[in-house]
């Protein structure tokens, strides 16, 4: 039938559904935190601040952002772009591929580019530079995961992340193997994908 509840032998959970949701929680209470204290720090310097733009990359990030917005009790907007780096059943990155394109009214605004994972930082180098040219008021990448120990095509200040871990191929939490897995409510190591 190729659902993953009937054959749990296919995936190893890494980060349990329960450890996910409480530094998704605290993500968010720490964002908050943030963007309140630099709006603040911006109101005594006598500027504006700009409006709050989440930009979640889709698919991977799906659940993540869910979950993250639902933890900032602050006025925002979520505009989503699009980028293919996996594609099909590939398990490295093939080089990011915008789909779907960056929002073009970010000038003046306080961006949060929110990704699934940080691996070969080709996506969001890419994402971060087409941001940075519209002249942002302020630009934070947060992240689910960290690859950790992994060469990077591109190297990339990440100034927010919930977990590091090791070179493995994982999914889970809107992380996917051809498509598959993303409903997984566990980050899980793969073992043995659906056939």
């Amino acid at each position: 039938m190729g659902l993953w509840q009937l054959n749990p032998s296919s995936l190893r959970i890494l980060i349990p559904r329960d450890t996910i949701a409480e530094k998704v929680r605290d993500m968010g209470h720490r964002l908050t935190t943030e963007l309140l204290a630099e709006e603040d720090r911006l109101h005594r310097a006598g500027i504006t601040p700009g409006p709050v733009v989440m930009v979640p990359v889709l698919t991977g990030a799906i659940l993540f952002v869910a979950d993250l917005v639902r933890a900032m009790p602050v006025t925002m907007s979520i505009k989503p772009v699009t980028v293919s780096s996996y594609p099909g059943a590939a398990t490295s990155s093939q080089g990011a591929t915008v789909q779907q394109g960056i929002p073009m009214d970010l000038k003046g605004k306080r961006i949060i580019l929110v990704d699934d994972i940080l691996d070969s930082g080709q996506t969001l180098g890419l994402l971060r530079r087409m941001i940075m040219a519209q002249n942002p008021q302020s630009l934070r990448l947060c992240v689910l995961l960290t690859k950790r120990d992994v060469k990077r095509v591109e190297e990339v200040p990440c100034e927010h992340s919930c977990f590091d871990i090791g070179n493995e191929f994982v999914v889970g939490y809107g992380l996917d193997y051809d498509g598959n897995y993303r409903n997984v409510p566990d980050i899980a190591v793969l073992t043995q994908p659906v056939q």
